[in-house]
């Protein structure tokens, strides 16, 4: 067991006078291309991380639930069947009761502690991370049936309902589903999947620009509106329904509906792309396809903030990457960039120090295949 895992149970016990008896993780995820595609119903990409959310649980008698993020150091507790939006982190543990409960499923009372290496804020799926690892925890602790896509939907039933956030499905998919070296091949509207492996030649370099984000803001929330507000003027039930051969009635739309919608259509097109790409170990080509996703999110989807866009530049500028592109919902967040294989940390550091040096902020490299 390791030192972090040793910390992490002492505080447990410290907190509630007891051992954990149930422990469950879940990674955070990079998605490495189809960004603001899965909430209408298109195609995503992304992998697992390293970094991952760890909970520890015990169950108590009665109703109450007690909970401590380690992260924060802080504490919350309610009880179960009175669970209720308060705005902080307890919200998260609070969404998946509600939901373990308006599926039938009877939980008693627990105690739970919450630890996690995936920066917050930083468009690796924290958030996501952590609803997986509880539900999986949960699941193990009151022998619960429920399959690995099914941890994923109720995950996502408590951050659209409870928290607040109303997020695709992405992410809570590949952080059930998804594993490092491989891509999680997905179809948001049926939640088909495939796993396509990492191509052999290159490293993954993810850079947090220090630049932290909220999928419960309301920048996120209005950019889904924008799409149904799309669709509902070209009568199509999603976005999806929609491809390239289309444009010319999606530019007609009023601004900025077109640009959002373009967006969609496009990406959609670069996922399926880039799984050709991917399949035929085709770096160039799929790194021709991230710069191009990154300049749809800044221009049409207007996502993007200046210190992520100084990231990709300075990736631009490296003949050892070969594409770059904020990854995550935005507004602040990570960059993913495709390194030629042994050069990613190398490059990584100095493309963080650069960016430091320009903004004063403090990035925080994260080199999943490096």
């Amino acid at each position: 067991m390791s030192d972090t895992q040793d910390t992490h149970r002492a505080t447990f016990r410290d907190l509630f006078g007891l051992d954990a008896t149930v422990t469950a993780a879940a990674p955070g995820r990079v998605n490495l291309i189809g960004e603001h595609t899965d909430y209408n119903d298109g195609f995503v990409l992304p992998t697992a991380i390293p970094q991952k959310t760890t909970v520890l649980l015990a169950r108590r008698d009665g109703t109450r639930v007690r909970a401590h993020a380690t992260n924060l150091g802080k504490d919350g507790e309610y009880i179960l069947g009175g669970e209720a939006r308060t705005g902080t982190w307890v919200d998260y543990i609070a969404g998946v009761t509600q939901e373990l409960a308006r599926d039938g499923h009877v939980l008693s009372g627990f105690d739970v502690t919450v630890a996690s290496d995936v920066p917050l804020g930083s468009g690796l799926s924290s958030s996501a991370a952590l609803l997986v690892a509880l539900v999986r925890g949960l699941r193990e602790l009151y022998s619960l049936d429920i399959d690995d896509v099914t941890v994923a939907t109720l995950a996502r039933r408590a951050e659209n309902g409870l928290v607040g956030a109303n997020v695709g499905i992405m992410d809570q998919m590949a952080c059930s589903l998804a594993s490092e070296g491989e891509a999680l091949f997905l179809d948001c509207r049926d939640l088909s999947f495939e796993r396509v492996k990492l191509p052999a030649g290159a490293d993954l370099v993810v850079l947090h620009s220090g630049v932290e984000h909220q999928h419960a803001g309301g920048d996120y929330n209005t950019r889904r509106a924008e799409c149904e507000k799309a669709c509902e003027l070209l009568d199509v039930n999603a976005l999806r329904d929609l491809t390239e051969a289309d444009l010319e009635r999606v530019n007609a739309l009023p601004e900025p509906l077109n640009r959002r919608a373009r967006h969609v259509i496009t990406e959609n097109a670069r996922v399926l792309k880039a799984v050709e790409a991917m399949r035929a170990g085709d770096l160039e080509r799929l790194g021709e396809l991230f710069f191009a996703s990154h300049a749809s999110m800044r221009d049409d989807y207007a996502v993007s903030v200046p210190e992520v866009d100084l990231i990709v530049e300075l990736a631009r500028e490296h003949p050892e990457i070969f594409g770059a592109r904020l990854t995550g919902g935005g507004f602040g967040g990570s960059v993913v960039m495709l390194a030629r294989l042994g050069t990613g940390r190398r490059v990584g550091e100095l493309i963080a120090e650069a960016y430091g040096t320009r903004t004063g902020r403090e990035p925080k490299l994260l080199t999943p295949s490096a």
